[in-house]
């Protein structure tokens, strides 16, 4: 990979985030303390939620917010197969039992019409997750978990300042679900956040990210470590102030990509549905002719960095298998032979967007 020249993430620090972590460093409070505080207000504030609670990783984020609001052991959530591990490991990690429901082949996100089918008795929730930037069908969802008074939880690592209908993605569900990865929207280094309207499920988050302590040494739950340190959130509260200027980069730069690539044979470009607004945390293509993995070469052999997310269906890996846990989804099985993740960052210049172009067309033209 060392003829890379575009590369496929980039996280942006600047002097704030510096200057932010040496005040924490130099004021000895480290831990969990008052910028993670001020974090979490702010985050609130921004997404449009009444409660914010800091966790020390999108994947403790999910674990958080099932256990607060009852998930566990005999339960079922419906979740998508189509995305990272830690979406449906988060649900075992509760004793539940993910059930895996069918993408939409244009949003690439949970298709509401593959729902129902799945629920049963021990149906306890739905997790959506809101895929590379943008929300699944969000009315639906909530019509369908209304109907049959299910839990909605939004796994929204990948969609920091997405919309739908004109609503936060962050609110569209009982709890939301955010991480802060280095390659995210925005970063904390690690770190994760829940939003909720709920004041009960932001106590009994707060409770088990701390040790099931609501009160300090009094413990009424099996809690965990998942606490967010105040240098985490002294680089979040800079990221905070510039999260809106990386979207916009980032939807400008795909619509740049779109132009340049609608009329690529073999090549499906992102789709962005009519409620939706899209952050494009991924710029993720599908390739409808050839092998995936012989177009993935010839445009790292241009010098773009590419990316596959995500290549197995999550009830096809080994440890899912194992574990007797099974699904048929044919969407998902196709897009996971078949999507490209490409540059779309706010780092890349007009020259590098133009690479990336350029890197696809000639894929497309050296195969059939």
């Amino acid at each position: 990979m060392s003829n890379i020249k575009v590369p496929i993430a980039k996280p942006i620090i600047g002097e704030e985030e510096i200057e932010n972590v040496v005040e924490v460093l130099k004021s000895g409070m480290i831990a969990q303390g008052p910028k993670v505080a001020e974090f979490e207000e702010k985050y609130a504030e921004w997404i449009g939620a009444d409660y914010a609670i800091a966790v020390n990783s999108g994947t403790a984020a999910l674990h958080v917010a099932l256990l607060s609001c009852g998930i566990g052991e005999g339960d079922e959530v419906i979740t998508t197969p189509f995305t990272f591990i830690a979406s449906g490991n988060s649900i075992l990690y509760t004793g539940a039992k993910p059930v895996f429901a069918d993408i939409n082949l244009d949003t690439y996100t949970m298709d509401p019409n593959s729902i129902e089918a799945l629920i049963t008795e021990n149906t306890k929730a739905i997790l959506p997750v809101q895929l590379y930037g943008q929300s699944a069908d969000m009315e639906k969802i909530n019509e369908i978990a209304e109907r049959h008074g299910l839990i909605v939880i939004e796994d929204a690592a990948q969609a920091h300042g997405a919309e739908f209908d004109g609503e936060n993605v962050g609110t569209l569900g009982d709890m939301s679900c955010f991480s802060f990865y280095p390659t995210k929207n925005m970063t904390t280094s690690e770190g994760g956040i829940i939003t909720t309207n709920d004041e009960d499920l932001a106590d009994n988050a707060k409770m088990f990210r701390a040790h099931g302590a609501s009160v300090r040494y009094h413990h009424d739950e099996i809690g965990y470590n998942f606490r967010m340190t105040d240098i985490s959130a002294a680089i979040g509260l800079a990221q905070l102030d510039k999260i809106d200027e990386f979207n916009n980069k980032r939807i400008r730069n795909a619509a740049y990509l779109n132009d340049g690539l609608k009329d690529v044979d073999g090549v499906v470009t992102p789709h962005c549905a009519d409620k939706a607004k899209h952050v494009y945390h991924q710029y993720t293509i599908r390739v409808e002719k050839g092998n995936r993995d012989d177009w993935v070469d010839i445009i790292n052999d241009c010098g773009v960095g590419t990316g596959i997310h995500y290549p197995i269906p999550l009830y096809n890996q080994p440890i899912y298998k194992a574990l007797g846990i099974d699904g048929g989804c044919p969407n998902a099985e196709l897009a996971a032979d078949n999507v490209i993740s490409l540059p779309v960052h706010p780092s890349l210049t007009k020259e590098d967007l133009d690479r990336v172009i350029c890197a696809v067309k000639t894929a497309s033209n050296k195969l059939d």
